[in-house]
């Protein structure tokens, strides 16, 4: 029988997280335009097997096919009535992958509105995080991975909602050329995270690992005694006609493990562009460390 998701992390110097989902959900056929969270109903299986591949690979815990399940982001589809179902389907499948041994982290993307826009109202949207952690919940996740959000006020609803359920809280946001897209820097958003109770902090998308060492340095600098976790893309993207390539290889991510765990990382996983064997690859190193 596992070990809660806290108990481990205080357990164990380092853990290896997953990788990509929507790289892998195009690479198994699903075309531009389609809903992925749609595919934990009418494509099961493959969801599943994206799960189960991560596991082989050497992740400790995969995250959910639910990253765009708020029921804002399904409206676009005309499936915000269904925000519920796929969630819950998202969290059994990756449960079912997971085992007793390993850690289903429940993904919650952000809801693409602005609230300073009066775009949607706090309570609209802390309702439809509320269904989509329910969901989740009732799946069977072990903690809620808030992730590649840009704005406090946002997250905060989101992790406002998920602490009803009284698992743990990861909440990672994406920053570029020191910042997030809504100006927030890595500092400030250690401060408001500590504010809010979040159990581990993180940043993930938008850099190589390479990249997410300075940002490690930085929320640590603020949140010492917390854990950090980093997803990481494989590079910056490319464009190759018209395909979006991710340049960097297995080998070459893996060779940057060393220093963001040096800059004060615990969860070591991938974004966009990583596939199983990236995860491979970062497995491998870390394991190679912990021999020495």
């Amino acid at each position: 029988m596992r070990k809660s998701f806290l108990e481990a992390l205080k357990e164990n110097k380092t853990l290896i997280s997953d990788g990509a989902w929507g790289t892998f959900l195009q690479a198994e056929g699903m075309q531009s335009g389609e809903c992925p969270e749609e595919w934990n109903v009418s494509h099961p299986d493959i969801v599943k097997n994206i799960a189960e591949k991560y596991i082989k690979a050497g992740s400790d815990m995969v995250e959910t096919n639910t990253f765009g399940g708020s029921r804002h982001k399904l409206n676009l589809f005309g499936l915000g009535e269904r925000t519920y179902e796929l969630n819950k389907a998202g969290a059994e499948l990756s449960r079912e992958a997971a085992g007793d041994d390993h850690w289903v982290l429940g993904s919650i993307g952000p809801s693409g509105t602005i609230l300073m826009m009066g775009e949607v109202s706090e309570n609209e949207l802390y309702e439809d995080f509320l269904m989509q952690v329910r969901g989740l919940a009732d799946g069977g996740v072990d903690a809620f991975c808030i992730e590649t959000f840009s704005a406090l006020d946002e997250a905060e609803l989101a992790i406002k909602a998920a602490k009803t359920t009284g698992l743990p809280i990861i909440c990672t946001f994406t920053f570029e050329n020191g910042f997030s897209m809504m100006g927030v820097t890595p500092e400030a958003y250690a401060e408001k995270m500590l504010e809010l109770g979040v159990d581990v902090l993180g940043t993930n998308c938008g850099n190589g690992l390479d990249g997410m060492v300075d940002y490690v340095k930085a929320i640590k600098a603020i949140a010492p005694d917390h854990p950090i976790l980093i997803h990481a893309n494989a590079g910056l993207p490319v464009l190759k006609g018209t395909e979006t390539v991710y340049p960097e290889t297995p080998e070459h991510m893996s060779r940057f493990v060393p220093a963001i765990l040096e800059a004060g990382a615990c969860i070591v996983g991938g974004c966009c562009g990583t596939t199983p064997e990236h995860i491979k690859a970062i497995n491998k190193t870390v394991r190679m460390l912990k021999s020495e």
